[in-house]
């Protein structure tokens, strides 16, 4: 049995805690933010009507964009609360409720393989540590040759970028590009966000 995502143990101690997650990205969406800047990074990178899977996809901010910008996306999320905001508030990709860490798409009816896999949000920072590894393996699986995964990550919850850089290796990726921020910025030692865009090996 696969080890309980970080998410899923905050969800089990705080019932409320998704539905707070989902209202928190709809008031900033009314409220004029910017909540795009991951998928317009990720529309630039294919061509029209690229196949896409938004990995760990929560509400469906990103996918929801792509997906009005032409694409054929697919989003998948351990948390179905997350995928039901996902299908209310952005008809129109395939959500999906799913583990990455036995993600299994053509199973379900999916064609594979995907130009880009866009996981945001921290997301590897959600995934419990055991995991890591597999999640990583398991998205490389779904990636086409020429296929890229764009992966953001934070400092200071509990993943070295280091550490997933090595990982990232260790299930068949090499680096592309390394950023620091979704606008385009270059990664330095003193970095606290990491883009990395990610080939397959």
């Amino acid at each position: 049995m696969v080890e309980q995502s970080i998410w899923m143990q905050k969800v089990a101690a705080d019932p409320g805690h998704s539905h707070w997650y989902v209202e928190r990205f709809r008031a900033m969406a009314r409220a004029g933010d910017d909540l795009l800047g991951e998928a317009r990074l990720v529309d630039a990178m294919v061509p029209r009507g690229a196949h896409i899977l938004d990995a760990g996809c929560g509400p469906g901010r990103l996918g929801g964009y792509l997906a009005a910008a032409g694409h054929q996306v697919v989003g998948v999320d351990v948390d179905p609360v997350l995928i039901e905001a996902a299908e209310h508030d952005h008809p129109g990709p395939r959500w999906l409720v799913g583990d990455l860490a036995e993600l299994d798409l053509p199973a379900r009816g999916i064609a594979e393989p995907f130009d880009v896999i866009v996981s945001a949000g921290n997301v590897m920072a959600f995934l419990a540590p055991s995991t890591r590894v597999p999640v990583l393996r398991r998205l490389r699986a779904h990636l086409g040759d020429g296929g890229r995964a764009v992966i953001g990550l934070g400092a200071g919850r509990g993943y070295e970028f280091g550490q997933f850089l090595d990982d990232a290796a260790h299930a068949g990726f090499a680096q592309d590009l390394l950023l620091s921020t979704w606008d385009l910025r270059p990664f330095t030692d003193e970095s606290d966000f990491l883009v990395a865009v990610l080939r397959p090996a």
